[in-house]
């Protein structure tokens, strides 16, 4: 397993909407262990391989006490709203109220190459949400209102004016002083 470099708002690779990958072979398994170790040390609760710079369409969740990998996923259903904040490890310390269906269906692949459907509802609904607009290039941001983005945009360009680099090294755990 590797822990691997985020790429950040800006980077291109952000933009792309990813690469299906049929059944699983090792790469895409060294993937899934890849992101799980980078996104446990980021600390998040979830991951898109595009945010480590691969445009294919895998994803992990570690949410309301769930750990999965989604390989090749889609929402088969979807009902309900619900309004809640939302932040996203390629931009980071910026945050926005998103609106997403309140229960999905969610059918995908584990890294075995087995289909399964999984019931998801709260956190981990808009987990999974948030990771699969990732796999096609959406952001967080596409959903707030034109005046909200622009104002968050605006922070974070000037939060991050000095960076040289749409890269952002993840610290391992053990080596973080929190």
């Amino acid at each position: 397993m590797s822990l691997l470099p985020l790429h950040l708002l800006g980077s291109p690779v952000l933009r792309q909407r990813s690469a299906e990958i049929g059944a699983p072979d090792d790469e895409v398994r060294r993937l899934v262990d890849d992101l799980f170790e980078t996104m446990d040390a980021a600390r998040g609760v979830g991951l898109a391989a595009n945010q480590i710079g691969v445009a294919r369409r895998v994803a992990v969740v570690d949410a309301d006490e769930d750990r999965f990998e989604m390989i090749d996923p889609v929402i088969l259903e979807s009902e309900g709203r619900a309004a809640a904040e939302e932040g996203c490890l390629s931009i980071p310390e910026i945050y926005g109220e998103v609106s997403r269906p309140e229960r999905i269906v969610l059918e995908a692949s584990d890294r075995h190459g087995n289909r399964y459907r999984k019931e998801a509802t709260g956190l981990k609904a808009r987990a999974i949400q948030h990771e699969l607009d990732h796999l096609d290039g959406i952001l967080f941001l596409d959903h707030l209102s034109l005046v909200k983005r622009q104002i968050l945009l605006a922070r974070y360009r000037r939060e991050h004016k000095d960076d040289t680099s749409y890269l952002k090294e993840v610290q391992p755990e053990s080596a973080r002083s929190d």
